[in-house]
């Protein structure tokens, strides 16, 4: 039984029906809605802090997925669950996957900046902190400059820093 199934919260039920119902009638092969169901379990389990059975069900996703947008997001989200559990470099590798494929994901840019920036504060040497936070920075002003009004944290760290002239994006 797939996880859409079994969900007993309203709020997942509704959606199950609603993308169920929408996902019958939208002209797709049979390959791409099974991709769907899987990505869609995937972030049921992920939501639920399941996170072996939502890579599962990412996995199977990737399998069959071939629009490379919706393929970006299902990297995107797997690298999600290794930074969640402290895997930093999976989640960089699984990020950077996502962005090779879809340049124009900024919350995939942003996650990258923060692990830079979370490696650049445990860092030892003022070089590697140095280097750390140059990636950091290059990873927000890209994120940024695809979405001006969000990341205000980074923001203000680029500004504060005197990393990035921010004004220059609005």
């Amino acid at each position: 039984m797939s996880r859409s199934q079994r969900n007993d919260n309203f709020v997942d039920q509704t959606f199950t029906v609603i993308a169920d119902t929408i996902l019958k009638f939208f002209p797709a092969s049979q390959k791409e809605k099974e991709a769907f169901a899987y990505y869609r379990d995937g972030m049921s389990a992920q939501g639920d802090g399941e996170y072996a059975e939502a890579l599962e069900n990412y996995e199977e996703a990737l399998k069959l997925e071939e629009n490379p947008y919706d393929r970006s997001y299902v990297l995107y989200n797997i690298g999600l669950i290794h930074a969640s559990n402290g895997d930093h470099n999976r989640a960089l590798d699984y990020y950077h996957q996502a962005i090779d494929i879809n340049p124009r994901l900024p919350q995939a840019l942003n996650n990258i900046a923060v692990i830079c920036h979370y490696k650049g504060e445990k860092s030892e040497t003022e070089d590697e902190k140095e280097e750390f936070f140059i990636q950091a920075t290059e990873y927000w002003v890209r994120a940024i400059r695809i979405a001006p009004n969000n990341y205000i944290e980074a923001q203000n760290w680029l500004k504060t820093t005197g990393r990035a002239d921010i004004n220059a994006f609005f």
